[in-house]
């Protein structure tokens, strides 16, 4: 584990270039009893309990790259995808006995329930950006899905492996709700998690369109705007429903998605408060 900040970007690089991605434990044990009955598994299924833990999701892409076939051209941007080319019966065998995210994190119980906070964050975020994508009819919904599910990986990279530092950031931002992310991650880690991120997809030799749905810095485009503004409502709302950028949120999914607020509150489970008339007549 990092104790202390490392002294460049290159040198967090090079870190966590070398490491092993632990996994959660509930992943594997779903592994393990889906590959009991290999034959029978489809991809759909796999890809399910794949993509329902970031870290997993991430050892399998960066697998898929490393393991690319000379001629092979098409860039891999699903997991359903990367199974096709792996097939079920190898990926069963080359994914077995992996590090385990509760066992590496034993030690640092408030890390490793920060970590578990952010994987749920990750997780809400994949959906919600699922379901805008279905409703602005995007030509491939699982591109999007995935984009939203990895976009914050280097803080979860850093959850795994500088706990200590990490919750350092979390304890500045709970102090200080105004506090941007940025600023805190620099003091802390001394580098800003989105210059990490863009570094690692390098390393990960992740498809330049998963890579470029990641980044903020497209968000003019409407499929990238459709994950930041994802990650961002999944973000804020772990605050609490009453978080102050929640307003502007639902203003840009609005306009994003071409429909009301009341339809964003709607589609995100926010219930709206009732109108002063319906309250009178509830009263009566």
């Amino acid at each position: 584990m990092i104790e202390t900040p490392l002294a460049s970007l290159d040198e967090w690089v090079a870190y966590f270039s070398q490491a092993s991605l632990p996994v959660l434990r509930h992943t594997m044990a779903e592994l393990d009893r889906l590959r009991e009955d290999a034959e029978d598994v489809n991809g759909r299924t796999l890809a399910g309990v794949i993509t329902h833990d970031p870290l997993m999701t991430l050892r399998v892409l960066a697998y898929i790259e490393s393991n690319r076939r000379a001629g092979q051209s098409t860039d891999i941007t699903t997991i359903e995808r990367a199974l096709v080319m792996t097939g079920i019966g190898p990926f069963f065998r080359d994914f077995q006995s992996l590090p385990l995210l509760e066992t590496e994190l034993k030690p640092h119980p408030k890390a490793l329930l920060g970590l578990l906070k952010v994987i749920a964050r990750a997780r809400k975020a994949s959906r919600w950006a699922r379901e805008w994508a279905i409703m602005r009819h995007d030509l491939d919904v699982d591109e999007i899905t995935l984009a939203a599910l990895l976009h914050d990986a280097a803080e979860i990279l850093m959850w795994c492996f500088a706990p200590a530092l990490a919750l350092q950031v979390k304890d500045m931002q709970t102090r200080d709700h105004t506090l941007r992310s940025a600023t805190a991650q620099t003091e802390i880690f001394g580098i800003a998690l989105h210059e990490l991120q863009l570094a690692m997809t390098k390393v990960w030799r992740l498809p330049n369109l998963l890579t470029t749905l990641m980044d903020d810095a497209h968000a003019d485009n409407p499929r990238v705007k459709n994950v930041v503004l994802a990650v961002d409502l999944a973000r804020h709302s772990a605050n609490g429903w009453d978080d102050a950028a929640l307003p502007d949120d639902y203003t840009a999914i609005g306009e994003l998605l071409h429909v009301n607020q009341e339809t964003v509150l709607r589609k995100i489970g926010v219930e709206t408060p009732e109108t002063p008339d319906a309250n009178r007549s509830n009263a009566d």
